[in-house]
């Protein structure tokens, strides 16, 4: 029987590797995985070029539905962080305290949707200003919890990211 769903934000350009391993990893463990971007059944592309295509729209749903929230890096978040659905379901997620995992350029989105502030969290190093400026404080390690935020910086770092979500999620 699976577990609850997991919801994966996405769009044009998303890091193949920070988008897919956690995409499986979540699958692997027992979860159902729904992956949401500007239209349901949309055909994607990956930042080196995997296709791969959502789900649903992110217009039909709603943070409630989902245990917990993955969102990839790559150049598909400062699209995401442009549109006021995908900030809201951040933020609900974020007052529900469910688990929320970021990676590498996926700061901008936590950062758009205003939850960072006084949070300790990593991202790739080419977003730290953006990360402080927003009032976070940022740190140069493989992964980062603080309370639900769950961070890393890059594709190297995949195996201690998911190890660290999942260990949020189930508690």
């Amino acid at each position: 029987m699976a577990k609850d769903k997991i919801l994966i934000l996405t769009d044009d350009y998303a890091e193949d590797l920070e988008l897919l391993y956690p995409y499986y990893r979540m699958i692997e463990a027992g979860y159902n995985v729904v992956m949401a971007s500007d239209a349901g059944g949309r055909g994607l592309k990956g930042k080196h070029g995997v296709p791969y295509k959502s789900d649903v729209s992110w217009d039909d749903i709603s943070g409630s539905e989902f245990a917990g929230l993955l969102i990839p890096g790559g150049w598909a978040p400062d699209k995401l962080r442009r549109y006021d659905k995908v900030k809201a379901i951040v933020r609900e997620m974020n007052e529900d305290g469910k688990p929320i995992g970021i990676i590498c350029h996926a700061g901008w989105v936590t950062i758009s949707a205003g939850i960072m502030k006084g949070r300790t969290a990593t991202s790739t190093p080419a977003i730290r200003d953006d990360m402080e400026n927003a009032g976070c404080k940022w740190v140069n390690e493989e992964v980062v919890v603080d309370g639900n935020l769950i961070s890393s910086r890059a594709p190297m770092d995949l195996p201690a990211y998911m190890k660290a979500f999942i260990q949020v999620l189930e508690g």
